[in-house]
């Protein structure tokens, strides 16, 4: 059992339980807290209290969560877009609203569902059960290409280039605002949210983070863009573009709440990835074409 323990700052009184721990616990679900609550596995000041409790200064707040279970991730028969495929590797062009891999209460109709009907057994096993073949991710309603391991080896080979940086990584997006420089470059440390922990945010002390912007097209209150990832942190570009004023068009987290589009999330895709291969060691480089939600959007801005 691993048991957390938070003590409720003056900024945080007034907040539902079940929230408060929510934001403290940004790699949990809130309806995952609310069953641990519910199961009596949350005190407050050695009280069992429900999720609608509303917290107050000092409160001491311990929480027991339980070890994950084993779980047998199951392969399922699902349509996905793939660009290349040999023994070592997979590239695929996942659509906009399909989640990468399972977590908590969301274990099918994800990529890795679908890679495990694709590749059978023949995926890495580093990242564990929930997550075989992932190197890295994107967010689910973003766009674009990602690159899949077959196998341990290449797994390993994939991941130093991740972590040397030397990966290329192109995404396509569309801001508000008009961009007044043709390129900017954002070198902005991203860490927690410390005021609300489901967030990222630009913070002292945060982990290296940054992003090379190019002007592709100016509109009249928006901007197409490309952005390159030096680095790759948890929502980096959208965090960098909401620092410097101009957030993502549709994005529910750091952009404006409204939008007089119908979207399904932010406007992002991942439309160029470029590494050296794990057995050949050759440079291969892949380009998705723009989807046609995003394809919507930018004629209809136009």
């Amino acid at each position: 059992m691993d048991i957390r323990e938070f003590i409720v700052s003056d900024e945080e009184e007034g907040l539902r339980l079940d929230v408060f721990l929510s934001n403290e616990l940004g790699e949990m679900s809130r309806s995952y807290i609310q069953r641990l609550i519910k199961d009596k596995l949350v005190n407050v000041n050695e009280k069992i209290e429900k999720s609608s409790y509303l917290v107050k200064e000092d409160d001491n707040i311990k929480i027991n969560i339980p070890e994950p279970k084993l779980l047998k991730i199951e392969p399922e028969n699902i349509h996905v877009d793939i660009v290349y495929e040999d023994d070592d590797v997979i590239v695929v062009n996942k659509p906009q609203g399909m989640v990468v891999h399972p977590a908590p209460g969301n274990y099918s109709g994800t990529l890795v569902n679908a890679l495990l009907y694709i590749c059978k057994d023949k995926l890495s096993s580093i990242n564990g059960v929930i997550r075989p073949g992932i190197v890295h991710r994107i967010d689910k309603d973003t766009s674009g290409l990602l690159m899949i391991a077959k196998n341990n080896v290449a797994h390993n080979f994939l991941a130093s280039q991740l972590k040397e940086h030397s990966i290329t990584r192109k995404y396509e997006m569309i801001c508000y605002g008009v961009l007044k420089e043709d390129k900017i470059t954002v070198n902005a440390p991203i860490g927690r949210n410390p005021v609300d922990r489901l967030k990222m945010a630009v913070v002292n002390g945060g982990k290296e983070a940054i992003t090379h912007f190019k002007v592709i097209e100016r509109f009249e209150k928006y901007t197409h863009v490309e952005a390159t990832l030096e680095t790759g942190r948890t929502h980096q570009i959208r965090v960098h573009m909401s620092y410097i004023k101009h957030p993502l068009l549709g994005d529910p987290v750091y952009g404006p709440k409204n939008t007089k589009f119908n979207l399904n999330g932010q406007m992002l895709h991942a439309r160029t990835l470029g590494f050296i291969h794990p057995t050949t060691k050759e440079y291969m480089e892949f380009t998705s074409d723009l989807p046609d939600y995003f394809k919507k959007i930018l004629n209809a801005i136009d």
